[in-house]
Parts: structure tokens; sequence; C-alpha cells
């Protein structure tokens, strides 16, 4: 590989490569280590294609959730059964992983930018900008920029496109899904708003066991099923349909109530 060899979105992959590294590196104790991560599906990974994969998971924080993901999915690929042991995975990362992130996210802060070079599709977001609610046109942009990093490797979208539980997930995920025919898997997490702030950047509490589970890819008629039929169909295999709410854990009320309290109490400081 050319050391200035670059993916189809202009990033140098030499570059890329040590951003993964350094920023693995780092993080490796939140999720072995002071926290502590439970896997399930590492076989799965192993199984799946080299493209055209789509993950579509449920959100807890901004970033820690991706990059738990970059760590499993890179230590399954070297061969770790459910296992984080040994950070070495990261020496060799598949390079050709893309996660989904609102654009103005990305742009807040240098550590954002670092983290949308290692990997971000930066899309502007139909709902909302700002902290206020908007209604605009999905740019044509997005989605082909999507299309562009299935056609080369692995993207991870969250479609509620919010870290607050059992909202309902964007039927863009479902447009994606019938335009391009990915290998569609779900990815459900818990533990992580627990552990970190909102944004996954802090630790807020440590001790916490953090869960990820790899299922198996969903079968979907991409003819002929609709959109709402592909949507209820991934609300349910992430967890996310209102009928999960029945079962909601008391650990998960008590991080929504902490979340809501310190949200209330930094609002009030601003007045």
């Amino acid at each position: 590989m050319g050391i200035f060899k670059k993916n189809p979105f202009g990033h140098i992959l030499f570059i890329k490569r040590w951003l993964i590294r350094i920023l693995g590196v780092f993080t490796h104790q939140r999720y072995k280590g002071f926290n502590t991560l439970e896997i399930e599906g590492s076989e799965i990974i192993r199984n799946l294609p080299d493209k055209n994969v789509l993950f579509v998971s449920n959100h807890q924080t901004y970033f820690a959730d991706v990059v738990a993901m970059f760590h499993v999915f890179n230590a399954s690929l070297s061969g770790r059964d459910d296992s984080l042991k040994n950070v070495g995975y990261l020496w060799n990362p598949k390079l050709n992983v893309y996660y989904v992130a609102a654009a103005e996210t990305m742009k807040k802060s240098l550590l954002t930018k670092i983290f949308a070079y290692a990997g971000s599709i930066s899309v502007e977001r139909t709902w909302r900008s700002e902290g206020k609610d908007v209604k605009r046109q999905v740019k044509m942009s997005d989605i082909s920029n999507i299309g562009r990093a299935l056609s080369d490797g692995w993207v991870i979208t969250f479609p509620q496109g919010t870290t607050t539980p059992w909202k309902p997930l964007r039927k863009g995920t479902a447009h994606i899904i019938k335009k391009y025919k990915p290998v569609v898997v779900p990815v459900v997490i818990d533990g992580f708003r627990r552990s970190f702030d909102k944004k996954g950047l802090r630790v807020k509490k440590k001790g916490i066991l953090q869960n990820m589970v790899i299922k198996e890819p969903l079968d979907i008629d991409y003819e002929n099923e609709s959109f709402d039929a592909i949507i209820e169909k991934l609300e349910y295999a992430i967890e996310q349909h209102p009928s999960f709410l029945k079962v909601i854990s008391q650990k998960d009320l008590l991080a929504l109530e902490e979340e809501n309290e310190l949200r209330r109490f930094r609002n009030s400081k601003k007045i």
C-alpha cells in the first residue's frame, strides 16, 4: 500500500491507520480496564463480506459507542472470541469502516475533526440543527456518500439519530437499505449511558458492565418489503420497538433520571 493511498473520501489511509491505533490505545481501558465490555457475536463479524455491510445500532453516547465498535470489529477480525484482550489487534486495523454522524457535531472541535478523519460520514440532520427542531430536505449527496462508503466497506449507523432511547427510527435508513441492498447487521449496546457522559468523552462512573451484542444479519426482501416494514424489523432487531418499554430495567430508568437531572441543573445555571 502506497503511503499516500486514499479512500473514496480523500483520507490518506496511512494517517487513518495511525489515528485508529493511537485513539484505540488511549481508549482501550474504557472497555477492558476500569470498565468492562461484555461482547457477544464475534464469530458473526468474521463471517461478513468485506464490503456493503450496514451495522444498525441503538445509540447511547456520541462517540463511546462507535469507538467500542471499532475495538470489537478489529478484535474479532484478529481472531479474538468476544474479547478485547491485548490491544495489539489495532496494529493492522480494518480501514474501510465508516460511521454516520451529524455534520455539525463533527465540526465542533479539533478532537471531533480527528474522529471524523478516522471514519465519519458527515450528514446534515433534517430534523434538528444547533439544538433546535427544523424541517429540511434530505441532501442527496449525503445518501450518495453513504452509498460510496458501503461500496468500499462497512458502515455503522444509528437510525434513531439521538441518544434518547425508544425514539422512532428515521425512514432514511430504510431508503438506504432498499437502494444499496447491504447486509444488515443489528447491534444492541447497553451500559454506555451509565459509564460515560452524553458525548462519550468523559468517564462518568467506573466499574460498569457494558454490553454489545452483534446479531445475525437480517433477512430482508429488498424489492418487496415496504419502508415501514423494514423500519419495524429494525426496531425489533435493535430492541427499540415501543414494546420493549415494558421490560426496561431499573438501572436504565436510574441512568435516564440522572441524565435528566444533570441537564436541568446545567440549564438552571444558564439562566
